[in-house]
């Protein structure tokens, strides 16, 4: 039997929804580090470790190469082993391709998507590093092309404690386990071309940072073709991973958006 991904449950209530997270490439479910508390009154949550991040590691099967539904099947199996029918889901960047897959394969369980970061197209910078990083792991350690992304994606000063947090998390990755999830660029491009043509069938919230300027173009024109069923919150003064740099704003816009009271 496949084994099941590592998760933590913070069950609150019998008759609060579910809120289930999925974090980006590298991460782990320290990243909602910030969201659990802001969340857990009004949510049972569910967070998970993907497989080869955080405590997600030597799952079986094993593969020698991932592709977007090994990774969503992975997903699905722990969802249905916490017995999880329906839940809102809370994506971070590589995690909201995941989440539209998801929806795609099984919508009758998303309640409502939140994607954080989003990735909804991928410009020349990203296709220069997916198509590069292959071929660059044969010279260089795997950890200066990682670093080189993250830098890439988070450039200024005050994304610094995101940078640092995200080392810190991609520590747990061999070399082997970064070029399988490297390797997904072989569908990456295929896989974001048709979610960024697709029209949403779930009230869905896209929160980005300002200053995410590798992402958050294309996830203006994204939300501005999905009629009413997509609403953008741009947290101005911060980077890619607007869940970690601006907190506060970030809890306050999602528990908003869901019909929760915010802090005062």
């Amino acid at each position: 039997m496949p084994d099941i991904l590592y998760h933590k449950i913070h069950h609150q209530d019998d008759d609060f929804d579910w809120m289930v997270f999925i974090h980006g490439a590298g991460g782990s479910s320290v990243t909602w580090k910030h969201q659990v508390k802001a969340f857990k009154p009004f949510f049972n949550l569910l967070l998970i470790d993907m497989r080869d991040h955080g405590y997600s590691k030597d799952l079986e099967p094993h593969y020698s190469s991932y592709d977007f539904d090994i990774v969503t099947d992975d997903i699905l199996r722990t969802i249905d082993h916490v017995g999880v029918k329906k839940a809102h889901f809370l994506a971070l960047s590589l995690g909201s391709i995941i989440l539209q897959r998801l929806d795609d394969r099984r919508p009758e369980m998303i309640q409502s998507m939140i994607m954080a970061g989003g990735v909804f197209k991928a410009d020349w910078r990203i296709r220069l590093f997916a198509h590069s990083g292959k071929f660059l792991s044969y010279f260089i350690p795997f950890r200066w092309i990682y670093d080189s992304f993250i830098i890439i994606v988070l450039p200024r000063e005050n994304h610094a404690p995101s940078r640092r947090l995200y080392r810190l998390q991609s520590k747990k990755l061999t070399p082997a386990e970064f070029l399988k999830w490297l390797g997904l660029y072989r569908d990456f491009f295929q896989v974001v071309r048709r979610f960024y043509r697709r029209k949403l069938r779930t009230n869905s919230l896209i929160v980005m940072g300002g200053q995410d300027h590798v992402f958050l173009d294309a996830a203006k024109r994204f939300t501005k073709n999905q009629a009413h069923l997509a609403e953008l919150v741009i947290l101005e003064g911060c980077g890619h991973l607007c869940n970690l740099e601006e907190v506060q704003r970030f809890n306050d816009a999602v528990l908003k958006w869901l019909g929760k009271p915010v802090s005062e």
